[in-house]
């Protein structure tokens, strides 16, 4: 049987590929790697390895890393944070040297997809609609976004420049929240001011490349952030209902905000986008790794999970009727904290409401 390594397990991203892959038509030995014990205990995979917190980032992961591929010896590795997906590719030849397959951009597009003001720019180059947006270095360069970007209520988006899940993610028009907002996070040099998009009007174009060519791609529009009303932002990273949708101005924008950065992507991208006050759809971020709620679309019926791995380990291609957005529109994936997640229809939950 074949072998497949994959990290941040027990985490939900994670835990979901690995309930895409336990419905494949061909299964694989799954090992899960994670830096975080509990995490690790909570996973449903079969192998578990652990590599400590102490070791961080760098070249005591790295020998730590190696060492798992040299013991399971996986056909295929997957990296589920950003942060990682950066950090493996560093040292991807000596991965590969194991005998361990990677299916991942080439490190240069890895730089520039995890620094969200790279991407900007160079999204900004090609003439792609994008949010204004400066890096806040110090304290004459907020005063400078709020006067250039604030909308008619002053208000601008703040944001860390690497990060998931809406990190430091601060909607304001005070000039002095936003100061103190920054000097938490000790993040001058770190922090971009933006106009002020929709933040409750989002996309996400999930897509798998190979050697340039689309295999597949599929939207999902947030109807709502989970938890929101607990944050300053309203915005988690994490999607409270999702729904299956379809669109010629997104498909367009995503594929240009993804060769702006990559003429020849492979591998896994996910392009988010906010539509600004015009209703159009500004890129924000392309993720390299499948997200949350890929598992809304296996129970749909489009295992992008299985996918991806039959394509390296087996050089098995899907057939499918459609390469974009193969699934019908208005399918709804609604979760919430210890509940099931429920894939339904707007026509069912309107049943429901009948007296």
């Amino acid at each position: 049987m074949e072998k497949i390594l994959i990290t941040e397990v027990g985490a939900a991203p994670a835990e979901n590929v690995i309930k895409s892959w336990n419905q494949s038509s061909v299964k694989e030995e799954i090992i899960g790697v994670s830096r975080n014990p509990i995490n690790l205990f909570t996973s449903k995979v079969q192998i578990k390895r652990h590599i400590p917190y102490e070791f961080a980032f760098g070249n005591e992961y790295k020998k730590a890393f190696l060492k798992i591929l040299e013991k399971e010896k996986p056909s295929l590795a997957v990296f589920m944070s950003d942060r990682e997906i950066l950090e493996a590719s560093k040292f991807r030849e000596e991965i590969t040297a194991t005998g361990t397959q990677l299916f991942m951009p080439r490190h240069e597009v890895i730089e520039k997809c995890t620094d969200k003001y790279q991407s900007y720019m160079l999204w900004q180059a090609e003439g792609i609609k994008v949010p204004k947006t400066i890096v806040i270095n110090n304290k004459f360069d907020l005063k400078m976004a709020f006067s250039q970007l604030g909308n008619k209520e002053g208000k601008v988006w703040l944001r860390s420049t690497v990060g998931a899940g809406g990190k430091g993610s601060l909607p304001t028009s005070d000039y002095d929240f936003a100061k103190n907002w920054i000097d938490s996070y000790k993040g001058w040099g770190n922090f971009t001011a933006s106009e002020f998009l929709q933040p409750n009007n989002t996309v996400t174009w999930l897509s798998i490349w190979y050697e340039g060519e689309l295999v597949v791609a599929q939207t999902r529009r947030r109807k709502s952030w989970g938890f929101a009303n607990r944050t300053l932002s309203g915005v988690t990273g994490i999607t409270g209902v999702g729904e299956t949708y379809s669109n010629e101005n997104v498909n367009r924008v995503a594929t240009d905000t993804i060769f702006a950065i990559d003429k020849k992507p492979h591998g896994v991208y996910g392009v988010d986008m906010t539509y600004d006050q015009n209703d159009f759809p500004n890129p924000t971020e392309i993720n390299m790794r499948f997200f949350t709620t890929c598992y809304f679309f296996t129970e749909a019926g489009l295992n992008m999970p299985e996918i991806y791995k039959d394509i390296v380990i087996y050089n098995k291609f899907p057939s499918l009727n459609k390469k974009l957005n193969p699934l019908q529109d208005g399918l709804l994936w609604i979760r919430d904290m210890d509940r099931e997640p429920i894939l339904t229809t707007e026509e069912e939950i309107n049943k429901g409401m009948q007296s």
